[in-house]
């Protein structure tokens, strides 16, 4: 927590909270996830690992998971929490290199996405590149799931896919909305 809090300080534009997500937003972030079924799932921004923590404990063995944090003082702990685990692959690097990042692990595209990242304090430019990957690494079929504290970048995301669902959860510090997003047909 306290790790967090310093890297919130020195970098709020890209941390985008003073604390970690809550348990309760994590288990809201896991249920739109079929991980029978999936794959391959990316996690941008992992931060601090609280929806690493299910997503590690939720996924199929052979299911690739690939976690995308930009910031080295997140990354290094989440390497060696995770590094040893099967299809648990930490990457430090940017988001909008996630073509880059599945081609590298022999994949064409991801099942899901899911996102910790501050679309509300991220430069737009970033956010579009980031978004624009993120609808190449879906393809048709996946699934994009971020949550967000305010909806104020709804329109943002409406230009990229198509809202599937909302979900609101209170115990989060602050109380966050979660979206579920498709690809536009």
């Amino acid at each position: 927590m306290a790790n967090f809090l310093i890297q919130f300080l020195k970098h709020p534009r890209s941390i985008g909270a003073i604390a970690p997500s809550s348990r309760f937003l994590a288990a809201k972030m896991m249920e739109p996830i079929d991980f029978a079924a999936a794959a391959c799932i990316v996690e941008y921004g992992p931060g601090s690992g609280a929806f690493t923590r299910e997503l590690v404990r939720r996924k199929r063995p052979a299911t690739a998971l690939i976690l995308v944090e930009q910031n080295p003082a997140f990354a290094g702990p989440l390497r060696a929490r995770y590094g040893a685990e099967p299809n648990v692959h930490v990457i430090q690097g940017s988001a909008a290199d996630v073509m880059d990042l599945l081609t590298q692990h022999g994949f064409d595209r991801a099942d899901y996405i899911v996102s910790g990242l501050p679309f509300t304090s991220l430069p737009p430019e970033l956010s579009a590149q980031i978004l624009t990957a993120t609808q190449e690494a879906l393809g048709a079929e996946g699934t994009f799931i971020t949550f967000q504290y305010s909806m104020v970048k709804k329109a943002l995301f409406a230009r990229y896919f198509t809202l599937a669902d909302t979900r609101w959860e209170p115990r989060n510090l602050p109380p966050a909305h979660t979206l579920v997003l498709k690809m536009k047909k």
